[in-house]
């Protein structure tokens, strides 16, 4: 994988382009593809977005989401445009696995395919031009580095500003996470600058969901939350009945697995969520434990050294089985956190 600063030369020759993200997109993924998005329409390039899902209906907000193709609804569509492209962005995922029904066309394309992410063990074989950085607090955050060693930084308008700013503030746990680094505030500091209305993008992110989902979190609390005190971790498994009973939508379950990492001492969280097809897994961490490296060993996944993914095929409690079993396997490392 060559360095991405090969491509800035041709960045004025019209082309026509898609930028995909991983499945179920999250602010960070939707934010850094509709940010490159509206950079590169600039230059007069032909260019379209596709998800390989369905996102969260809370990112609807962002200037350009209403011409984003769902690649699972769009499938003949959306395989036109890939197989028609000459460059490819695949942002904020390592690997096409992550891209679900979609990684079978983006393999077999001829376009040229441009990598720009954060997360550990990239797939750089199948990437011709690349910046893969573990440092960086976000894909939104690379991609304005991107845009600014492009010798581009006069064309940021508003709405790339938004568009970045939602994926670097939601990626950081709104700057709370080790990863918000001065760089990032640098870099707010220029979006705010330029006129951005921060207090705008909150509201949008944080206070447009349902009554029904402040329900779901009360009974996620409640109920499907145990904390093993002896490993200072936390689990919250949530069997599909749950989602079905608070009709929770793409996205509901967003940053439910942060909650436990409030308790005073909890060092390791989890969530579960019986998906019916699967059991999705996410990790969350404080300190020197590396949740990477435990969801790649237990469950099949992966991220960063603090916030990881992951999934099972076996049954829920299974699962919380495999789970229990893998905290008590890491014990010398998790019990060092002292309440």
């Amino acid at each position: 994988m060559e360095s991405i600063s090969n491509i800035f030369p041709q960045l004025s020759a019209p082309k026509k382009i898609v930028v995909t993200m991983h499945q179920k997109p999250d602010g960070d993924a939707m934010g850094s593809t509709l940010g490159l998005y509206h950079f590169l329409i600039q230059f007069g390039h032909e260019v379209t977005v596709i998800s390989p899902t369905n996102w969260a209906s809370f990112l609807n907000w962002m200037p350009g989401t209403d011409t984003v193709l769902d690649y699972e609804n769009a499938t003949q569509k959306a395989n036109a445009l890939i197989e028609a492209a000459e460059w490819i962005f695949c942002l904020d995922f390592n690997t096409l696995v992550r891209t679900k029904r979609m990684e079978p066309t983006l393999l077999a394309a001829k376009a040229v395919k441009i990598l720009i992410d954060h997360h550990q063990q990239p797939q750089t074989e199948v990437f011709q031009y690349g910046c893969s950085d573990t440092t960086k607090s976000s894909t939104a955050e690379m991609v304005y580095d991107f845009i600014l060693s492009s010798g581009h930084k006069d064309l940021i308008n508003d709405s790339i500003a938004q568009c970045l700013y939602a994926g670097v503030m939601t990626d950081t746990g709104s700057f709370r996470f080790p990863s918000t680094s001065s760089s990032v505030h640098h870099l707010v500091a220029d979006l705010l600058a330029r006129g951005l209305k921060h207090n705008v993008i909150h509201e949008a992110l944080f206070d447009n969901f349902s009554e029904n989902r402040l329900r779901f979190i009360g009974n996620v609390l409640q109920n499907r939350m145990e904390i093993f005190y002896e490993y200072n971790a936390a689990l919250i498994a949530i069997p599909q009945a749950d989602l079905i009973k608070y009709d929770i939508q793409t996205g509901d379950t967003e940053g439910l697995v942060n909650y436990p990492l409030s308790i005073e001492g909890i060092k390791l969280a989890a969530i579960i969520i019986d998906r019916g097809e699967e059991r999705r897994c996410s990790f969350r961490s404080k300190g020197a434990f590396d949740v990477n490296t435990f969801a790649r060993k237990y469950f099949e996944g992966g991220g960063h050294f603090n916030a990881a993914g992951g999934y099972s095929k076996d049954t829920l409690d299974a699962t919380i089985s495999r789970f229990k079993k893998a905290i008590a396997e890491n014990k010398d490392l998790l019990s060092t956190y002292q309440f």
